[in-house]
């Protein structure tokens, strides 16, 4: 498998075939997995523009004909789907129910777009190519990405959002599992309870993330630093209290 050189393009390394960027504004997790055959693209961004972007990052990481054919969208919130159009012929993923949000919301992500602070135009034009994830997932599916690179989507919401979709990267010797973990873990700032949230659901879905990653795995929040299983925990008991589940 090809070297990666992710600290040149602004990137961090977390294992040499997996990397991350933590984009401006919203600072928000997009993640890339590199197999032989294939790339998968964890979240777009909040626009056409950051899409575009990822898209150029994504080129220089991995040569003139480096591209990515399978994109996972970890929830339907307008920071992390926004830039899906500027990826064309890619395989998209995510929580089964996803298509209904995209299909009877998109004014919903617009509004909520501008709200947070992104251009008008920019929202407008970025929800009107809005791309509906072909590949709905129910439970579990694995994508296999050639040269011996695995990764598992799993569905645990309605949790964060009514559609939460993890992508767990298995470990190998010396080196932990990755979990990309969407929102259902924060950690620059408050976990975050919108209208689509179904929070007392929440403690449970960070249990199901904890047995799929394990005690030793590295957690990759949607927001913030890179944490580990005793972060998510603590999390999970602030959620719990919050809401009064146990």
């Amino acid at each position: 498998m090809q070297h990666i050189d992710w600290k040149s393009s602004g990137w961090e390394e977390l294992a040499p075939h997996v990397g991350r960027i933590r984009l401006p504004g919203w600072d928000c997790t997009t993640g890339l997995v590199v197999g032989e055959d294939a790339a998968l693209l964890i979240d777009t961004g909040s626009s056409l523009r950051e899409g575009v972007r990822l898209r150029g990052d994504v080129r220089r990481l991995l040569g003139p004909h480096g591209r990515v054919t399978h994109i996972a969208l970890t929830h339907p919130h307008f920071d992390h789907v926004l830039g899906t159009a500027a990826f064309a012929g890619v395989e998209v993923y995510g929580a089964v129910g996803i298509d209904t949000v995209f299909a009877g919301g998109a004014e919903q992500l617009r509004a909520s777009a501008v709200r947070h602070g992104l251009d008008p135009d920019a929202a407008a034009e970025a929800v009107d190519l809005l791309v509906t994830p072909r590949h709905r997932v129910c439970g579990e599916w694995t994508l296999d990405l050639g040269g011996g690179v695995r990764v598992l989507l799993a569905n645990l919401g309605p949790a964060h959002s009514g559609h939460d979709l993890t992508v767990l990267v298995p470990g190998a010797p010396a080196r932990p599992e990755i979990v990309f973990c969407g929102d259902l873990v924060e950690e620059s700032g408050e976990p975050q309870t919108g209208s689509d949230a179904a929070p007392r659901h929440w403690p449970a879905a960070l249990d199901r993330l904890l047995s799929l990653g394990g005690e030793d795995a590295l957690y990759v929040p949607g927001h913030g630093s890179v944490v580990n299983a005793a972060f998510v925990r603590e999390q999970r008991a602030t959620l719990a209290a919050r809401y009064g589940v146990s």
